[in-house]
């Protein structure tokens, strides 16, 4: 497939409002606990939206599953698991920082991890590090991981400006310590997700061999990889239901359930979109195509930080603290800019 950056981070940059808008439908869940809005909402964005996905733009999607190698499979569904206890714990990240400080600080150990290892396993590392595309593209990694740092600022200059009465009214269960904890082991596990993308690449070249655009060859690898997530997800959230005896919420009459199914449907569904963009994206990257991590992080952490502030999550903060969510937010525009430029110039060189 042609190389095409600047429609990559287009691509990468919807990936990333999906994923940066996903938990806002969640706020108004009502009379349900954690664990079952998650284990909800998740039916839809690891099983339900993937498979229908897969079935309308996948032909004989049954085959390409059935003749793709057995450790493709294997490794794809296990990073996919990894992944899925970075993610349950990313929504306890949500509820202990809010969307604006807990997306940064979970988002940067991911967008290094998830970034880096890759290359560095697969021995591209080497390559990267002897061209000028792919010194430009470790500069806008290195860009990007400022910005993450320059928001967790902002999010740390928050906390100690509000006091706990005005953190708990915008964030009822803020806690910073536990926050960070949460978000430290998110972050490093949830960069497993791309890991199973790399693992993945035999079942994308299988999927285009039985005729599925270039473009959507990655959508059978999410099957798959988001198949090894829903297990560790529910496994957790069923174990959640038992000991906290929330497991009538899911036909609780004194809820409103039917709103809070729809409003689970609407975040799981817009969950999986951000995959569904990513996988598009990384078509378009060319050869470095590992720098998507990056620019799916840095927009997620972009919109994240924009919604925290349509939430009002950073109200009654001082001056220097909105001058540091607007240097963050700059900084990781730019990173953004660096890397899909990098990409560029390693699309040029090979033309």
């Amino acid at each position: 497939m042609t190389a095409n950056p600047f429609l990559g981070v287009v691509l990468h940059s919807i990936g990333g409002l999906a994923a940066g808008s996903f938990y806002v439908p969640y706020r108004g869940v009502r009379k349900w606990a954690w664990e079952s809005y998650w284990l909800a909402g998740g039916v839809f964005s690891w099983i339900l939206a993937p498979w229908a996905l897969a079935l309308l733009v996948v032909p004989n999607i049954g085959a390409v599953l059935r003749e793709a190698p057995a450790s493709s499979l294997a490794w794809s569904y296990a990073f996919g698991a990894m992944w899925g206890v970075g993610g349950l714990t990313y929504g306890l990240t949500m509820r202990y920082l809010g969307m604006s400080l807990g997306v940064a600080v979970a988002l940067g150990y991911c967008a290094v991890f998830g970034t880096l290892m890759p290359p560095i396993f697969n021995g591209q590392i080497v390559e990267v590090v002897r061209t000028l595309s792919g010194i430009t593209i470790l500069g806008g990694v290195a860009v990007c991981v400022a910005g993450i740092a320059v928001s967790g600022l902002a999010g740390r200059s928050k906390e100690r400006e509000l006091t706990e009465e005005q953190r708990k009214a915008t964030i009822r269960e803020f806690s910073f310590v536990k926050g960070l904890v949460v978000a430290t082991f998110s972050g490093i596990m949830s960069a497993s997700m791309s890991y199973g993308f790399a693992a993945g690449k035999p079942i994308a070249a299988l999927a285009v061999r039985h005729g599925t655009p270039e473009l959507w060859q990655n959508i059978p690898v999410l099957v798959v990889v988001l198949a090894g997530g829903f297990t560790t997800n529910f496994l957790w959230c069923l174990g959640l239901n038992i000991r906290n005896r929330s497991l009538g919420d899911y036909v609780n009459g004194g809820a409103p359930i039917l709103a809070n199914y729809a409003l689970c449907a609407l975040a799981g569904t817009t969950w999986y979109f951000q995959f569904f963009f990513y996988g598009m994206g990384t078509t378009k990257m060319g050869q470095y195509d590992f720098s998507s991590w990056t620019l799916h992080m840095a927009t997620i952490i972009i919109f994240g930080t924009l919604w925290g502030i349509v939430l009002r999550e950073w109200k009654g903060t001082s001056r220097r603290t909105h001058r540091l969510i607007a240097l963050g937010l700059l900084v990781l525009v730019s990173s953004t800019l660096i890397v899909g430029y990098g990409n560029y110039l390693g699309a040029s060189a090979t033309r």
